[in-house]
């Protein structure tokens, strides 16, 4: 029965990783590069992540500098920020491109606290619904006569306490990043 359970944590942990990957672009109180490193540009007839395409620092909390490695990508990668929604307006400078971020008021910190929020309960919904398939699997099981009653509601047990430890972790990871949104 574990072995069914094991195959859904795979799903499970996807979930974990994909929110924790998606928060990490909300903006807080210092910019971070992980803010851009996921735009894609159209360089070279591919769409290609801006982290493979140039380096990217922030040396100071407001700004964050990208220096492409070929700067006859630099037209693309311009207009792929101007196009992204982390509305910004970039500037370029020689042979790299700056961007000033202006600091978070009071109400686009709360704004991003709701979008964090969206996002926690958007993760939670994806787990109750990998949830709903490993329960129908476990109840088929047990209706082909594979696994006995008590197999079926002992595996419904773990499903149950696994997905409520999860739904702890994205309740910990929103209440840490709130925080440091919230945080002048």
């Amino acid at each position: 029965m574990n072995t069914l359970i094991e195959k859904h944590k795979e799903e499970f942990e996807k979930t974990m990783s994909f929110f924790q990957e998606d928060i990490s672009s909300l903006r807080t109180g210092r910019i971070s590069p992980s803010l851009v490193e996921n735009i894609f540009v159209e360089s070279y007839g591919v769409n290609t992540e801006l982290l493979q395409l140039a380096a990217i620092t922030s040396p100071e909390p407001q700004i964050i500098v990208i220096k492409p490695w070929d700067k006859g990508i630099l037209a693309a990668i311009e207009k792929a920020i101007s196009n992204s929604d982390i509305n910004v307006n970039p500037v370029v400078d020689g042979d790299l491109i700056r961007l000033n971020f202006p600091p978070l008021t009071e109400e686009s910190r709360k704004e991003l606290v709701k979008i964090l929020h969206k996002k926690a309960e958007d993760s939670r919904i994806t787990l109750r619904n990998n949830r709903e398939k490993a329960k129908e699997e476990i109840i088929s099981l047990e209706k082909a006569k594979e696994i006995s009653e008590d197999d079926r509601f002992g595996a419904l047990k773990d499903l149950d306490e696994l997905i409520k430890g999860y739904n702890d972790k994205i309740k910990q990871i929103s209440d840490e990043k709130d925080k440091e949104i919230m945080t002048i």
